[in-house]
């Protein structure tokens, strides 16, 4: 009896310890979807719009950006998930963004040695990235409270989702305001991209309202509404199959004669 007590002890402190040391995973796929498409910084959180209005009249301006706040939003997660557990909360704030201006510090210098007239370009926009609510918020909700890995990824997913807003933003203005895309591309990647430029349309006479500041507004609403039909459209068909198929009436075989 006193054996078998002592190993019914054993097991329930086995179970407990193993219930208290495990942790759950962290999801990575729903990390990236969220970052995506789901939780976009950009057209869903409709956070960072100082930068998403102002410079992305181009897309090589809305590739230099999304660079560099991915940039930023990666460094920003891993330093923050580094400090995490040492740092109090009277001084968490200051300290996340001491971060954010050190990250980007760096892309500034770097965009300054290799891509100088880029960054003439975005200008005022660049050093504006240490108060973009898009890389406070992910230090604060997701960074400070997650390990290295998930937070890396976390700033990773949430730089690109943002990024490809900027993008794809940046070639409908350029596309509809002056009728070529891939214009300037030789500021980012070399003189060998000067020729990567295409015109689209022939003697097109520019629409200049896709390039100034209300073709980003409207052009910004669109592609929210785009998201929104999209998101309605996939949930009304997993409705639809998810709803249960009705039993039809059976009809009973009778064998014999009635009388």
């Amino acid at each position: 009896m006193a054996n078998a007590d002592s190993n019914t002890d054993i097991d329930n402190n086995s179970a407990a310890d193993d219930k208290l040391g495990s942790k759950p995973s962290a999801n990575y796929k729903e990390i990236s979807f969220n970052g995506l498409w789901k939780n976009n910084p950009a057209i869903v959180q409709l956070l960072g719009l100082c930068p998403l209005l102002a410079v992305t009249g181009t897309v090589i301006n809305g590739i230099g950006m999304g660079l560099a706040t991915t940039f930023v939003l990666v460094t920003s997660n891993v330093c923050v998930s580094l400090i995490r557990n040492i740092t109090s909360n009277a001084i968490r704030l200051p300290a996340f963004v001491m971060i954010i201006a050190m990250a980007v510090t760096c892309i500034e210098l770097l965009m300054q040695a290799y891509a100088y007239e880029l960054f003439q370009i975005l200008g005022i926009f660049l050093p504006l990235i240490t108060t973009n609510c898009v890389i406070l918020g992910r230090a604060d909700a997701f960074a400070s409270k997650n390990p290295i890995a998930p937070a890396l990824i976390d700033g990773l997913m949430m730089g690109l989702g943002f990024s490809l807003i900027l993008i794809l933003l940046g070639a409908l203005r350029e596309v509809i305001g002056t009728g070529a895309i891939f214009a300037n591309m030789d500021l980012l990647f070399g003189a060998a991209a000067s020729e990567w430029k295409i015109v689209l349309f022939e003697n097109y006479r520019q629409f200049l309202v896709a390039i100034l500041p209300p073709g980003a507004f409207i052009f910004t609403g669109l592609l929210i509404a785009a998201k929104n039909v999209i998101d309605a459209n996939i949930k009304r068909r997993q409705t639809r199959l998810a709803a249960p198929i009705e039993a039809g009436s059976k009809r009973a075989r009778v064998t014999g004669v009635i009388s």
